[in-house]
């Protein structure tokens, strides 16, 4: 369902007139922002959901999203519940889980856009957590492929030991104190995204404890665990100067989703002319030399060269 808002938002300036501002409704009623980006009528390729990073607001990839869909994709970014234009009243209000964003906002999102373009199928292009829960998507044979960019589970052991200490204090310690003296997570004051909802922080912290990821918000309800039945193609990409997706926290997701054929590419900075990449830089304008990798993962090409340009 769409709603066209008739108002000019922010981010929609950032990336000028192509982007549409819409809202999508989910199975539950939630009303969630977002911003459509229509290809060229000459556009061939498969329309793209493009999930964001946790904390991280669609505005961050308005200027990526336009980018790609002149290359031929029509293209959906929204704001998951609790975060930039969905949030709705104070943050210490909201009652948003990260296991929601999976089970109900990726998937009012996936139907929304099969449904505005007629599209059989749509490539999930998930950035972190965006690209960690296709296994609470019942809906996931809507996607053709998933590209997940810097996505793993995050899991603690499978870090470096210094960052994982402090990645632990942040999320085991420092956030859940914080979300007892404001009622949600000032994660921005630790430098992760946006100020999060507190049940989202909180199973935050919890799954990347554990290890796994999303398999933690359905090991009760196994008929909502659709991740042995996920045999859409991964392609994920990561850089070797990422602290949180490491080849061990890579390996991590992968095994949650054991029938889904995967290629991997550890992306070396330097190769694109680039110091530093990282786990937010990908979809940065500073950064554009790797867009057009992301593109060809999008495509589904093979990706075994690491070149920066078409």
């Amino acid at each position: 369902m769409t709603r066209h808002t008739g108002r000019t938002a922010s981010a929609a300036d950032q990336a000028g007139d192509e982007a549409e501002a819409v809202e999508i409704i989910c199975d539950d009623g939630q009303r969630l922002c977002g911003h459509f980006l229509r290809a060229p009528p000459s556009g061939r390729g498969l329309p793209v959901l493009l999930a964001p990073a946790t904390g991280v607001k669609q505005h961050f990839y308005l200027r990526f999203a336009r980018w790609l869909a002149a290359q031929g994709h029509d293209v959906l970014v929204f704001d998951y519940r609790g975060i930039g234009l969905s949030l709705q009243g104070p943050l210490a209000d909201c009652r948003a889980s990260l296991a929601q964003w999976g089970q109900h906002d990726q998937v009012a999102a996936l139907d929304w856009l099969v449904a505005r373009t007629g599209s059989r199928q749509v490539v999930l292009l998930g950035h972190s957590a965006g690209g960690q829960m296709i296994g609470l998507l019942p809906n996931h044979h809507r996607v053709a492929r998933l590209v997940g960019v810097a996505a793993s589970t995050g899991w603690f052991k499978g870090m470096r030991p210094g960052f994982a200490f402090k990645a632990r204090l942040g999320l085991l310690c420092l956030l859940p104190l914080g979300i007892r003296l404001k009622g949600y997570a000032p994660t921005s004051a630790l430098g992760l995204g946006e100020n999060l909802p507190a049940g989202v922080a909180r199973q935050w912290g919890r799954w990347c404890a554990a290890g796994g990821y999303a398999t933690n918000a359905v090991q009760k309800t196994p008929a909502q665990d659709f991740h042995a039945r996920v045999r859409t193609p991964l392609t994920l990409l990561y850089a070797e100067d990422d602290d949180i997706a490491t080849p061990a926290t890579v390996a991590d997701l992968l095994r949650t989703l054991p029938a889904a054929p995967h290629q991997l590419l550890r992306v070396r900075p330097a190769v694109f002319g680039l110091a530093t990449l990282g786990h937010l830089n990908w979809f940065r304008q500073s950064h554009q030399s790797v867009w057009p990798l992301m593109a060809r993962a999008v495509r589904g090409e093979a990706l075994h060269a690491q070149a920066p340009a078409d």
